[in-house]
């Protein structure tokens, strides 16, 4: 019975990640080649594809441009969704539950509605076309304050008492005690977070007009030809895109696992 369930696990995943292999056999092939599935036991290989990505184009510009955004976008959603998490979970002030509330409700709101609030004010306030506008609008996100909100909850508050008692700060217990406890929950975000800046085409693709600061999946979108589509290079650039993401979460492989188990058990 065991021997079946392996099977059975094995050809889900090999149905999981054929598209995967699929793109990298396809970034391995001459310019001319197509998408044929027979082109999968072909017994040619070149990097041509990824020589002319790297050494034409704008594509390193792109990736350079993703990798900026969604570094700097990931950094702000780990300090700003703490300390805001932190803040609806230890302290009490006026209008605590309203205001965490209304970034509950603001999780109910599809994204595609603030596109156009999104693009006016970006507009009117000069920073169009431009690396503030791909990153100043997300620094923050309703779900990094829930979820590390939830989480600290978890958290006994006796540790931040102790250290009061002891003389430490606010600053430090927030950075020095609690910060470190939340490592799970924070990697949940990061990995979170970055996947999703990394692969956005929507908002960067409205927000940007010159190649000096489109990002990566915008690059590869705009790569395709009007009359036909060269899948190698295009898939090369596709693999490119992946790499960071796997090595992001192979990173933070153990601490998600643990972020997403946290809380299942109850203690």
């Amino acid at each position: 019975m065991k021997f079946l369930r392996y099977i059975v696990l094995c050809l889900i995943l090999l149905i999981m990640i054929f598209p995967l292999l699929w793109m990298f056999r396809v970034s391995f092939l001459p310019s001319n080649s197509g998408l044929s599935l027979i082109n999968l036991f072909s017994m040619t290989w070149t990097l041509n594809t990824y020589l002319d990505i790297l050494t034409a184009g704008n594509m390193v510009r792109y990736f350079l441009n993703s990798m900026l955004v969604g570094v700097i976008v990931t950094a702000g959603n780990i300090l700003f969704c703490f300390m805001a998490g932190y803040a609806f979970a230890r302290y009490q002030f006026i209008g605590k539950n309203f205001w965490f509330y209304s970034v509950v409700f603001v999780l109910m709101i599809p994204a595609h509605i603030i596109i156009i609030p999104l693009y006016l004010l970006i507009f009117k306030l000069g920073m169009y076309d431009s690396y503030w506008a791909l990153i100043l609008p997300f620094l923050v996100n309703p779900i990094g304050i829930f979820l590390i909100r939830q989480y600290i909850n978890t958290l006994p508050a006796s540790m931040e008492e102790a250290a009061r008692i002891d003389g430490a700060g606010e600053f430090k217990i927030v950075f020095k005690i609690v910060m470190p406890l939340c490592k799970p929950a924070l990697a949940v975000l990061a990995i979170q977070v970055f996947l999703t800046n990394w692969n956005a085409f929507l908002l960067p693709f409205i927000l940007t007009s010159s190649e000096s600061v489109r990002t990566l999946p915008v690059g590869l979108a705009l790569y395709q030809g009007h009359q036909a589509i060269d899948w190698p290079h295009l898939m090369a650039g596709s693999a490119l895109a992946v790499v960071p993401v796997l090595a992001a979460f192979l990173f933070f492989q153990r601490h998600i696992v643990s972020g997403i188990t946290s809380g299942a058990v109850k203690q």
